[in-house]
């Protein structure tokens, strides 16, 4: 795989306990951003604590509530075996064995894997477009100006063109750019544009990619394009929202019209 800064969210350098020597700042706000992520999917499990780094009261009994969550003995530290249960979600997104019959079926599949994980963003240090999701996603970048879609795009491509032993940088280069894979598109001739996929849904196959068009030259959001009827594509995208947002805050399967947006489409045709 191309994209590896997934393995820098999936552990801590030491034990971080309330109050320890060897605390570090980084490290807790790891420990506090899962806390944190947990508590989303699990919003009973009083688990969500600020994420300022400081291991105090609130994080140790966060940390303790996982725990009891989690049915193992609640010490309210943080040892790699308690980290991994709470990273356990990235680690199936990213390490799970993709499935498929070719590449756009493992990506598709991947891209489920994804989705079923909850991959969702934080606000730290009054930032949107942060946690480790995010820097999963874009190699360790995070942050307001770090819009997330298309990282998210080429971790699926990476992770199931790295099962059949491809490349995903043959079709396109590594960027968080939609501009850029838009024009890569343009440039190889495996960009369709918008009004003739609306004259002819065929040329759109599951698995390929939709980039939302501002102007002939300027897209603004990505998303992996999962099934196609005679209107809609549906899909599956990062840094969304139910509003269908290129700057919301998860990886959501949604519903999209392409007859009455602007959806260009860049197959991937070539690399399968």
């Amino acid at each position: 795989m191309q994209k590896t800064s997934f393995q820098n969210e999936l552990t801590i350098s030491s034990t971080q306990q309330r109050n320890g020597a060897s605390n570090s700042r980084k490290e807790v706000r790891k420990i506090q951003s899962w806390l944190t992520l947990f508590s989303m999917s699990h919003p009973g499990s009083a688990t969500a604590t600020g994420i300022d780094g400081d291991f105090g009261k609130a994080t140790e009994q966060a940390v303790k509530n996982f725990q009891k969550a989690k049915g193992v003995a609640e010490t309210g530290l943080v040892d790699q075996a308690t980290f991994d249960l709470l990273s356990a979600p990235m680690r199936a997104a990213f390490l799970g064995a993709g499935q498929g019959a070719g590449l756009r079926e493992l990506i598709l599949t991947i891209a489920e894997n994804h989705l079923v994980n909850r991959p969702f963003e934080l606000i730290i240090d009054q930032q949107p477009n942060s946690g480790p999701w995010v820097r999963a996603y874009m190699d360790g970048n995070e942050g307001s100006e770090w819009f997330w879609c298309m990282g998210f795009v080429q971790a699926i491509l990476d992770q199931a063109a790295s099962v059949q032993g491809k490349n995903f940088k043959k079709l396109m280069p590594l960027t968080y750019s939609c501009d850029t894979v838009g024009m890569t598109g343009l440039q190889k001739g495996i960009l369709s544009r918008y009004t003739q996929i609306r004259n002819d849904p065929s040329v759109v196959k599951p698995g390929d990619i939709f980039l939302l068009q501002q102007a002939p030259h300027d897209w603004i959001h990505a998303g992996i394009i999962s099934a196609v009827d005679d209107d809609i594509f549906e899909t599956i995208e990062g840094n969304t929202n139910e509003g269908g947002s290129n700057n919301g805050n998860a990886v959501l399967k949604r519903v999209r019209n392409f007859r009455k947006s602007k959806l260009d489409v860049f197959s991937i045709e070539s690399l399968v």
